[in-house]
């Protein structure tokens, strides 16, 4: 049976893709179920070592009876649907707690293994030498008194919990990868079909021409690789009929080829952009697509920026740097847009010493976030005023604009994520509302400060410090 070029193509990436689902299916199971062990160990590890300090250790130190200890472990193992085993330091177990379905325990550790370690920290995933019929998770935590081995604590909780988890884990990961499969599927469908017809009508045509039917037209005028081959096919055809007329006519008729989908291109676009195209008909045209996959790739960088910024802090790379240079480099940056609006950028340099200690790309960020805004909220034909100062072994920066300034109700609250004051914005209403809120992060992760004074139709002036130099510090001094 013969298959066509798109077959080959079509069964080549079913088998891909079923190959990559199966990898993906195979890894982000057993990844998923190691994270989850290893998150849920280390919470009975927390919580084991939480019980041995505020249970056995009051067991031991007489405030709790024996009675007062088992209560404790059952309301421990009924929150943590887990059983809890007590034991001495003889390996015989004094107090426990189960949950339904799991064993009552052994009376004494030596039971379940003679050569178990009581002494040591210790994790297990199984059955626990035969003592569970399902796979369970173990910790057990030594108690000291006074700095000598009194027993341990072993929790145990069965994996099965895991499992619903688990799998709501791996259905967000699979679902989203179907569904990517699906639509490359149809795209591929797509794609190969919009390319598999012109090759057919350029065999079609090229059959026709060896049999000296050279009139005959393919058609096809796209600007690509097959365009330009349907093109150099009825060119040749021309020139071996030698006709002139039909020269004549196919550079006539292939001018009008290429014309007419250009117009139309550009006459879908612009009708996209001023919104003549209903909203349920453009997600069939990619440049809509691409305009808000860059805007929403904006924010959601900005977020998660943000994001790390609370979750693990900000990660700084600090070394001396000229932050002179930084500034000027970042006001030539913005001298098209400057030029454009016919405003003035002025630099105001008043340190005897430029070079200061931080995180050089990161503070080349602020000035940028600074001046951007400050171009943005300054009218045409207005300056902007960028002033270097030091004071004992700070450095201290200001933008400063001639923009419509800040409401005094709004200035506590331009650092706010998302927040926009629309007088401060102007005319602008493109940003995320999350520069500053960076700015301010950023600033605050060198343990420096940023300010604002802005004054209503007068402008608003941003300054922050940096910490000079150690090399400059030690040259002040002197």
């Amino acid at each position: 049976m013969k298959h066509s070029l798109f077959d080959k193509i079509f069964l080549g990436f079913l088998f891909l893709s079923i190959a990559v689902f199966a990898i993906v299916a195979i890894y982000s199971t057993y990844a998923t179920r190691h994270a989850l062990v290893a998150d849920k160990t280390q919470v009975l590890t927390n919580e084991a070592a939480l019980i041995g300090e505020q249970v056995i250790a009051g067991y031991h130190q007489g405030i709790y009876s024996i009675e007062e200890t088992q209560k404790n472990l059952e309301y421990y193992s009924q929150s943590l649907d887990a059983s809890i085993w007590v034991v001495d330091n003889k390996g015989i177990v004094i107090a426990f707690a189960r949950v339904e379905g799991h064993p009552d325990d052994p009376r004494n550790i030596y039971l379940v293994d003679k050569n178990f370690d009581i002494t040591t920290s210790q994790t297990f995933t199984g059955d626990f030498f035969g003592q569970f019929k399902d796979e369970v998770i173990s910790v057990s935590i030594p108690i000291t008194t006074n700095g000598e081995p009194n027993g341990m604590i072993l929790i145990h909780t069965t994996v099965d919990q895991l499992k619903n988890l688990q799998g709501d884990i791996v259905q967000a990961i699979y679902i989203p990868f179907l569904v990517m499969l699906v639509v490359s599927f149809v795209l591929l469908g797509l794609i190969s079909g919009k390319i598999m017809r012109p090759i057919k009508k350029i065999n079609a045509v090229a059959e026709e021409y060896s049999k000296g039917n050279f009139e005959t037209s393919i058609g096809i005028t796209s600007d690509d690789e097959i365009g330009q081959l349907a093109s150099t096919l009825e060119y040749m055809a021309s020139e071996l009929s030698k006709l002139d007329e039909y020269r004549k006519d196919f550079i006539s008729n292939i001018s009008h080829d290429f014309r007419s989908p250009l117009t139309s291109i550009k006459g879908y676009i612009e009708a996209i952009l001023d919104g003549t195209i209903p909203e349920e008909k453009q997600g069939r045209y990619l440049n809509i697509i691409l305009s808000e996959s860059n805007r929403l790739s904006k924010l959601t960088n900005s977020l998660l920026e943000l994001n790390n910024y609370d979750s693990y802090g900000l990660w700084l790379v600090t070394k001396d740097f000229d932050i002179v240079q930084l500034v000027k480099n970042a006001i030539n940056t913005f001298e098209g847009k400057c030029i454009e609006k016919s405003i003035s950028i002025y630099l105001n340099n008043h340190c005897e010493t430029s070079y200061v200690h931080a995180d050089k790309t990161k503070i080349q960020q602020v000035i940028y976030n600074l001046l951007d805004n400050a171009i943005k909220f300054t009218p045409e034909k207005k300056s902007i005023y960028v002033t270097l100062a030091e004071k004992n072994d700070k450095i201290f920066v200001s933008v400063k604009d001639e923009g419509a300034g800040i409401p005094k109700d709004s200035i506590k609250n331009i650092w706010v994520r998302f927040y926009k004051a629309d007088t401060s914005r102007g005319k602008d209403k493109q940003g995320t509302g999350l520069g500053l809120a960076i700015t301010k992060e950023i600033i605050k992760a060198h343990n420096e400060n940023i300010n604002v004074v802005s004054t209503e139709g007068v402008g608003s002036e941003f300054t922050f410090s940096l910490s000079k130099s150690a090399e400059d510090k030690e040259m002040a001094e002197e």
